[in-house]
């Protein structure tokens, strides 16, 4: 039985940060997978790059962004990655309401609701105006503040141990990267990749949820 749903924020709620990066990369002449590493390192891994040392709290902005500069430099490359973020606040989301609804709506059923975010503590308010927070989650596990980044599998023990104590073959993680969802497998969670067409992943969710009741 599907007791509780973890979502991610990013790529879930909102545009994929990875589809931005690799269109802004190859506007600049700059192979897609080159732009994701430069800017994320690699993602489906929990390292000692300095996107990962952000996620986690360890890091300020500014100091991630210097960083990031001196691997691209070293990398052959005269960029800040962090302009290939740049645009993404300039891209319309039309699936954003109906993300939010069909969330809700699954909630209003007794299905118990997390968000699992690797996020950026100077990014905490803004990214909380975006949603509906205490509405659509009953508990909000947010990298920065918490010291853990996915896919590390400590931060989805702390999302079920703050929903109650679920188990995790009655969980499902939704998110738009393939290493979380794999990390989630590996405890017994269920998961849900999140691709381009965000409500096609909400139609599996659903009907992993009916099939479940």
């Amino acid at each position: 039985m599907v007791e509780a749903v973890l979502y991610d924020f990013g790529g879930v709620f909102t545009l994929s940060p990875f589809g931005a990066v690799r269109k802004a990369a190859e506007a600049l002449g700059i192979d897609g997978d080159v732009g994701l590493s430069l800017c994320f390192g690699p993602y489906d891994e929990d390292t000692d790059h300095a996107w990962h040392r952000l996620e986690r709290g360890e890091l300020t902005l500014a100091e991630t962004r210097s960083e990031l500069a001196a691997l691209a430099a070293a990398a052959g490359h005269d960029i800040d990655p962090f302009s290939l973020l740049a645009g993404m606040g300039a891209i319309e989301d039309e699936q954003r309401e109906p993300m939010i609804e069909r969330a809700l709506a699954l909630k209003a059923t007794g299905v118990k609701t997390a968000v699992v975010t690797n996020n950026i503590k100077e990014f905490g308010e803004g990214w909380r105006k975006m949603v509906p927070v205490d509405e659509l989650f009953d508990t909000v596990i947010d990298s920065s503040a918490v010291g853990v980044r996915k896919p590390d599998p400590r931060i989805y023990r702390m999302a079920l141990d703050a929903l109650g104590g679920v188990a995790p073959a009655d969980a499902v993680l939704v998110d738009d990267a393939l290493g979380n969802i794999t990390a989630a497998k590996a405890l017994g969670i269920h998961g849900v990749l999140v691709g381009p067409d965000r409500l096609a992943a909400m139609d599996e969710l659903e009907a992993l949820v009916r099939q479940s009741a």
